[in-house]
């Protein structure tokens, strides 16, 4: 007869990493694994809101542009109230959907990511060399007769994303102490690059190139509370609750017993996110179809190019999975909050620029969710001793 294994203390992830909370809790961590568990199907121990999230980030999505469209004011009542230059509802999403994903992460593993220099040096190259290059080129080879749209997507190609990385990382199974050592790093040099590289991809590089130019101005201070604030705060609240957390129950209670109890939480704040960020900006999306399919193309380009891109030169790299993993999520997010605020500042809320920084998320969402499926596909083509034992 075989005996059967304990549960491992194991973090789980996937886009159906949260286990029906019935199957964790009321199996101790001590106690061989009943039959059940190892014998029901994986689909049958998922939760409904994992089996099925395409469809409910879809649906929150399409709930959003409804309310934006068929609530008269929603949008100037959502952005009535602000943290730093962010709408307070968009704000409270943020915070919820990042602080389970980083409450995740073991900070005592960090120091092993900060030392590998392959990882952080390809890191550096693609969110602040190679990404806002990529930008400009589609902005200027697709819309070239758009010049205010063509601003605003080089202004999203300089906004490298802090937040719902995080989110994708985790869903792709990627590596969660070194996606929170790498957004932290472009957290800092968003701070210090962000203005100088606004200036040299629309004032610079275009006269180089005999094209036209676009005089802009930036906020350092904005940026740099808008990092403190969505970065700062859920990373702060996350290692505190690890920290405590082990100390009063250890490692193995608090990764099989509590992380999926608050795992859910980054799932509804994405999708509050979602709503909230569409329904905001649903009527400046509606009301030009055509323009938003011209800006949609350059960003879907810009996606996949900097994805794929990435994957192959962390498999080149020999970094693993899950370290590729989250290069490639790091690489080809983008912090579509902040262009967006610094579009509406410095042209204006109906300004082509501000619209081209909206559409982002349209495109963002729907094609990163895509590519988390495309991730863990490429995981069992590529990388079989990644999959997780059984």
């Amino acid at each position: 007869m075989r005996r059967r294994r304990p549960l491992r203390s194991r973090r789980r992830c996937g886009p159906h990493a949260q286990i029906k909370e019935s199957v964790v809790s009321s199996t101790p961590t001590s106690a061989p694994a009943p039959a059940a568990l190892d014998e029901a199907p994986v689909t049958a121990r998922l939760s409904v809101l994992d089996r099925f999230l395409p469809v409910w980030i879809l649906a929150a999505m399409l709930l959003g542009l409804i309310l934006g469209r068929a609530v008269p004011g929603l949008d100037d009542a959502l952005d009535s109230v602000k943290v730093g230059s962010v709408s307070l509802p968009i704000a409270v999403g943020l915070l919820l959907m990042m602080y389970p994903v980083l409450a995740k992460v073991r900070y005592s593993q960090t120091a092993a990511v900060t030392g590998d220099r392959r990882l952080l040096a390809a890191s550096l190259a693609l969110n602040w060399l190679i990404g806002p290059a990529v930008m400009f080129a589609l902005a200027w080879l697709l819309l070239p007769d758009l010049p205010e749209y063509r601003t605003g997507l080089i202004i999203v190609g300089l906004a490298r994303c802090i937040a719902m990385v995080l989110i994708w990382n985790d869903l792709a199974c990627g590596d969660s102490e070194a996606a929170a050592v790498l957004v932290a790093l472009n957290s800092v040099f968003q701070i210090v690059a962000f203005a100088g590289l606004g200036w040299f991809y629309l004032q610079v590089l275009p006269g180089w190139l005999g094209l036209s130019t676009t005089s802009i101005t930036f906020s350092v201070g904005a940026i740099a509370l808008s990092v403190l604030v969505f970065l700062g705060i859920p990373l702060l609240a996350g290692y505190l609750t690890r920290t405590i957390g082990e100390r009063a129950k250890g490692r193995t209670w608090y990764e099989t017993r509590f992380l999926p109890r608050i795992g859910p939480v980054a799932l509804y704040g994405l999708l509050f996110t979602i709503v909230m960020l569409f329904a905001l900006q649903g009527d400046a999306i509606t009301s030009k179809p055509l323009d938003v399919a011209r800006i949609a193309l350059p960003l879907l380009a810009y996606f996949v190019l900097m994805f794929g891109g990435s994957f192959v030169l962390g498999r080149t790299l020999g970094l693993g999975y899950a370290k590729t993993t989250t290069l490639s999520f790091t690489a080809a997010g983008n912090n579509f909050e902040l262009a967006i605020a610094v579009a509406i500042g410095t042209f204006g809320v109906t300004s082509g620029q501000a619209l081209a920084g909206v559409v982002g998320p349209l495109i963002e969402v729907p094609v990163l969710v895509a590519l988390v499926y495309v991730a863990l596909w490429l995981r069992r083509r590529h990388y079989p001793q990644a999959l997780p034992t059984p």
